[in-house]
């Protein structure tokens, strides 16, 4: 099993169902519909990321222990900060951890930082 493709084929059908969800269910609500919309173009496009990250580690000689980090910062990031806005969108509420989404941003650079060095190693 490809656990990195599996998570980005996962991730892809939330996203997509998410979005979908901003534009018909949260019509009424902007500032939801902001939230969720920004949250599925995010973890979207990450999920395509994480496929990038497993086509490096699947290469070890480029790599590939490295990629791996990265493909686990990608989903860890995609977690923290996509789905604190999707809690939120629905929830209305301030999160109880008020740092989670910034952090989960972070998460995300730091995984493309670490799949540029994967991509450095020869």
């Amino acid at each position: 099993m490809r656990l990195w493709i599996v998570l980005a084929g996962l991730g892809g059908i939330v996203a997509v169902g998410m979005g979908a969800y901003a534009a018909h269910g949260l019509a009424a609500d902007a500032v939801a519909q902001a939230w969720v919309e920004r949250g599925s173009q995010y973890q979207l496009l990450h999920c395509l990321a994480l496929l990038g990250a497993d086509r490096v580690a699947a290469d070890s000689r480029r790599g590939g222990g490295v990629a791996h980090l990265s493909a686990v910062l990608f989903v860890l990031g995609m977690i923290l900060f996509c789905g604190s806005l999707y809690v939120k969108a629905f929830t209305g509420a301030p999160l109880p951890l008020p740092m989670v989404t910034p952090a989960g941003g972070m998460t995300l650079m730091a995984a493309w930082l670490v799949l540029a060095v994967a991509g450095l190693r020869r």
